[in-house]
């Protein structure tokens, strides 16, 4: 049986003022029921500044997560799953390599419908046995939480909050389908707003906007796949009705990701909370190893390049035409990338597994930033003032990229198309133009 519900609003606006300024009010304890990969990976930064702020924490993760690690800012409470921790692993480099694959449009459409439904099969499953695991969730009950702070990205977060009677603040970038508009009920009219996924700018002829009307009438369909499933699970464990919109329209406050900086104009809510760009608020000094990269550099300073947690190699063809491109530079490169060495490899490009690339992208002698345009990459080249050159990989990131490309900040690159020339010219344009 579901725990009683209570009245949000006091709760949520003293744990929102109690974040901002800690000498308002006592500090809160949270439940965290975040997304694996790069959505928690974005909002580490936050958890930073709540433990700071005297907020007591737990995180609520699978066995299986690959990137949901044990904190010094908070309480990780694992519970088990019906899968491995390699099969999610698996899943994400099998996503990797997928990206790199130029096969026909129907063909890759049919790839992508099969591997989303599996994926989301496999997720569904850790939430469906977490919210079935009834000691866990007593305990829940009995720790006696203040508030839910989810991704809804994956609705079990929502549940989660819903079955604890607690008041749920959504932390996201963005959801697909309009399901944030709809959770929120706010207007979201596909004459100018442009739909995700859509690759329109907001300066849309009639074409685009035909587009942007078909791509909004087939969402539901498309997002049934997904997220239809929620719907059922929240009907059973609540033990009433509950639509998926339901889930989304549950949260008290919605804080987001985002930034007019970068986004489009839009219609928002008295509860949305724009923090886009809070991932690249602080900064550290280089370690002694990355500050000799870039004194070594020289005059010409460095190149930033990295295609983000989720894409560890590159096919050996695709990686040597990269290799030869930074090769045709004067400046240092960076190079994020955890794959077998192309054989090409210039001397002016240092490949690392990991980078401090906020601290990077920081430093005076940065001159350019290679990225995916996953949002958390976009905001610290935006906040950094560093020029991009885009290779979006999927998802948001194709819009990311043709959103930077309008605002003049930088230029995007088809990487399954793209030639060695094509990325040498891109990065010699970016550096050179002093916009």
């Amino acid at each position: 049986m579901a725990a009683r519900s209570r009245d949000p609003s006091p709760l949520v606006l003293g744990l929102l003022l109690c974040a901002l300024n800690p000498t308002v009010s006592q500090a809160g304890k949270l439940l965290l029921v975040p997304v694996d990969g790069s959505h928690w990976l974005s909002g580490l930064g936050v958890i930073e500044q709540l433990h700071q702020r005297g907020h007591d924490m737990v995180v609520l993760a699978s066995e299986a997560s690959v990137h949901i690690k044990e904190g010094a800012f908070y309480t990780l409470k694992r519970y088990p799953v019906p899968f491995r921790r390699e099969d999610v692993e698996e899943a994400f480099i099998k996503l990797g390599h997928g990206v790199f694959e130029n096969e026909p449009l129907l063909q890759r459409v049919v790839k992508t419908y099969k591997k989303v439904k599996e994926d989301s099969a496999l997720i569904f499953s850790a939430c469906s046995h977490l919210l079935h695991n009834k000691e866990l969730m007593a305990s829940l009950v009995e720790s006696r939480f203040d508030a839910v702070l989810a991704d809804p990205f994956l609705p079990c977060g929502p549940i989660v909050a819903l079955y604890l009677g607690l008041p749920a603040v959504f932390f996201l970038n963005a959801l697909p389908c309009g399901l944030d508009f709809q959770g929120t009920q706010c207007p979201n009219p596909p004459s100018y707003v442009p739909r995700a996924l859509s690759l329109n700018s907001d300066h849309m002829t009639f074409l685009p906007r035909v587009k942007n009307m078909l791509i909004f009438l087939s969402e539901s369909f498309l997002c049934n796949v997904v997220y239809s499933p929620y719907g059922a699970l929240a009907s059973e464990v609540l033990q009433k009705d509950v639509t998926v919109q339901d889930l989304m329209s549950s949260a008290s406050v919605w804080i987001l990701r985002s930034d007019f900086v970068k986004d489009y104009s839009r219609p928002i809510m008295p509860n949305m909370v724009f923090v886009g760009g809070i991932n690249c608020a602080g900064k550290n000094p280089l370690s002694e190893e990355f500050e000799a990269y870039v004194n070594a550099s020289g005059e010409h300073g460095i190149v930033v390049f990295s295609l983000g947690s989720m894409v560890s190699e590159i096919p050996e063809k695709k990686a040597m035409e990269i290799a030869d491109a930074l090769g045709k530079i004067p400046q240092t490169v960076l190079w994020r990338y955890t794959g077998t060495p192309p054989p090409n490899l210039a001397k002016n490009t240092i490949l690392v597994k990991w980078l401090p690339q906020n601290d990077l992208l920081g430093h005076p002698k940065t001159r350019a930033f290679i990225t995916h345009s996953g949002s958390h990459g976009i905001y610290e080249g935006i906040c950094n003032g560093v020029p991009m050159v885009m290779l979006p990989l999927f998802g948001d990131q194709m819009d990311n990229a043709k959103r930077m490309e309008t605002r003049g900040a930088g230029v995007t690159l088809n990487v399954l198309e793209m030639t060695s020339e094509d990325l040498a010219n891109a990065l010699k344009t970016v550096i050179s133009d002093k916009r």
